[in-house]
């Protein structure tokens, strides 16, 4: 009985390490460093694939990913074989413009970047 309350407890602790790779901040998902991250309208969810290559990746980098995620989290591969978080299925990034924890300068950048909200 209690090697089974010992693995119940391990797969809880490991489950909830897994639900959140990134925290929020004033409404908003944040990377451990507090930089706001972004959604792409032109990546399709759950695609597996990110629109943003090349140029765009110089002002919206990739937000690499790591460990084990629960949904609603996942990974994508990159072309470049990288992994990127992703949240419900929207590959994420954070945006060159924002200088400090906090900053939210990508905002709505030409209708098409948004902060991650739930």
């Amino acid at each position: 009985m209690k090697a089974l309350v010992l693995t119940l407890a391990a797969l809880m602790s490991s489950a909830a390490f897994a639900a959140e790779p990134l925290k929020k901040a004033d409404g908003v998902y944040v990377d451990a460093a507090g930089m706001t991250v972004y959604t792409f309208d032109k990546d399709v969810a759950g695609s597996g694939k990110s629109a943003c290559v090349d140029g765009c990746l110089k002002n919206w980098p990739a937000v690499a990913a790591s460990g084990e995620l629960a949904a609603p989290w996942s990974a994508i591969t990159r072309d470049d074989g990288s992994k990127q978080l992703a949240y419900k299925g929207k590959p994420l990034y954070l945006f060159v413009g924002d200088k400090k924890a906090g900053d939210r300068a990508g905002d709505n950048v030409k209708e098409i970047w948004h902060v991650v909200k739930d």
